[in-house]
């Protein structure tokens, strides 16, 4: 189901592929690896053979690191909207020597290529606030995962401490945009992010969204005084 919107941000993402991951470390000062290994063991615990589904991958760090922490059956299916950030996707498992345990496709989250169960543990890595329709995605996630499967998604989100949300606020609506577009050459792109923030529903309202999808023993945790937020759901 592709929509205006799913398509700009196909094109945005094109647009930025190669310089996304120099940019997101250094906005986010590489606290967003730290985030990554915390919702890690989320994904790699249980079953050491798992199938997991790295949602809207983008240029597949998350899928990278969910197997080499993982046991060496198991396996990562990557998919994204956009061919660009793939392409840097594929190069760098390559590059890993992880070929043989990563697969990277282009597809919309909204209408996966997968059977029902087909699937251990499913993520998205600060990607869900920019699916057109999250609601049909999320319904969509809960079909292929088997039972007893669970979703771990990240997030950027706002501070509730006000001070700290007026810095954050400045930085992401003024700065950010600044050295993305001088980076870039794209600053359009680097003023989307940050609104795709600002516009994501509250902690509590997504949990309900999630609980009124399907999704079961929905559960929250705040990172970084709460500038990045993972929420995990079970079928």
């Amino acid at each position: 189901m592709k929509g205006p919107r799913t398509e700009k941000i196909r094109s945005l993402f094109d647009s930025i592929a190669k310089d996304y991951d120099r940019l997101n470390h250094i906005l986010s000062l590489g606290v967003d690896r730290l985030w990554r290994k915390r919702a890690l063991k989320w994904i790699n615990d249980g079953n050491p053979e798992k199938k997991v589904l790295d949602i809207a991958c983008g240029t597949g760090d998350f899928s990278i690191e969910i197997a080499r922490h993982s046991g060496p059956e198991t396996t990562v299916c990557g998919i994204d909207l956009s061919e660009g950030m793939l392409e840097v996707m594929r190069r760098k498992v390559s590059e890993a020597g992880l070929e043989g345990r990563i697969s990277a496709g282009q597809g919309n989250s909204e209408a996966m290529p997968f059977e029902d169960d087909s699937f251990d543990r499913a993520t998205i890595a600060f990607g869900i606030r920019n699916f057109e329709h999250r609601e049909i995605a999320l319904k969509e996630i809960l079909r292929v995962l088997k039972p007893g499967g669970r979703l771990v998604i990240l997030e950027l989100s706002v501070p509730s401490n006000s001070f700290l949300r007026w810095c954050y606020c400045l930085y992401f609506t003024k700065i950010l945009p600044l050295i993305g577009g001088m980076v870039s050459g794209d600053r359009a792109a680097y003023s989307y992010l940050p609104a795709s923030v600002l516009n994501f529903p509250k902690k509590e309202e997504w949990m309900e969204i999630m609980s009124s999808c399907g999704f079961g023993k929905v559960s929250h945790k705040a990172f970084t005084f709460g500038i990045c937020r993972m929420y995990i759901g079970e079928k």
